[in-house]
């Protein structure tokens, strides 16, 4: 709920204002999306195409990076793993959009055939050339079709943070990802694949003046480094 129940605070929730999301959209598209590091791995060409096929649908509601998420579990098949994602998020009936690549549409030992015909049942799908980047198309995606939509990828997008030129637009980028990127959760070694919602609040140190709220881990992992804290120290000035 974002309300702390120690103190009953409510935490700053991690949405941005119309103006804050329409600015942001603006300078990603400008900077990072036609900045200069887009087409050193995709073609014009193909991110017009891209664009079309994202105007002609419109709106999504979560944008899934296919490839980065074919990867969760190692040990099974990577259209599996795409597949258990895509069920998982399908469930409530929410629009989804998968970023693939061409060479899934080969049958191979990791790509079969018939599981990708039955997700294409649930989810629209692009497939890309096999070398582009898939991080523009992502947030191209998902910054289009508005304030509501989220996005699934285990990258922590630094990148694209950094090809954002002043300091406010950076911290709107970092907001608007807290609050927008659904992770999967490592820790459960089920046959299923967990995913975390993303948080309604925002997870950065808040203070109202006599009350601080300092999000944290137990425990540093590397390899998870993108996952947001979810436990909270609520500290009161007696």
């Amino acid at each position: 709920s974002g309300q702390c129940p120690v103190c009953n605070t409510q935490l700053e929730d991690s949405d941005l204002t119309e103006e804050e999301y329409n600015n942001l959209r603006e300078r990603i598209i400008r900077d990072v999306i036609h900045g200069t590091d887009t087409f050193r791995k995709t073609s014009p060409q193909e991110f017009e195409a891209f664009q079309t096929f994202v105007e002609n649908r419109l709106p999504f509601d979560i944008v899934i990076d296919g490839l980065n998420v074919s990867h969760i579990k190692p040990r099974k098949m990577q259209c599996e793993n795409l597949f258990d994602a895509v069920s998982y998020l399908a469930k409530e009936n929410a629009r989804l959009l998968v970023l693939g690549r061409k060479h899934m549409l080969i049958n191979s030992s990791n790509w079969k055939r018939e599981i990708m015909k039955e997700m294409q049942n649930k989810a629209d799908f692009f497939f890309a050339e096999n070398i582009s980047e898939d991080d523009a198309f992502l947030l191209y995606a998902t910054l289009r079709s508005g304030k509501h939509c989220k996005f699934v990828t285990r990258d922590f997008l630094r990148d694209h943070k950094a090809c954002l030129s002043d300091s406010v637009t950076r911290h709107l980028f970092r907001k608007w990802q807290r609050g927008h990127q659904i992770v999967f959760s490592p820790s459960v070694e089920g046959k299923h694949i967990n995913f975390l919602p993303a948080f309604r609040y925002d997870c950065v140190v808040q203070t109202t003046g006599d009350t601080w709220h300092i999000p944290y881990k137990d425990i540093f992992e590397e390899k998870y480094s993108f996952q947001v804290p979810r436990k909270w120290l609520c500290i009161q000035q007696k």
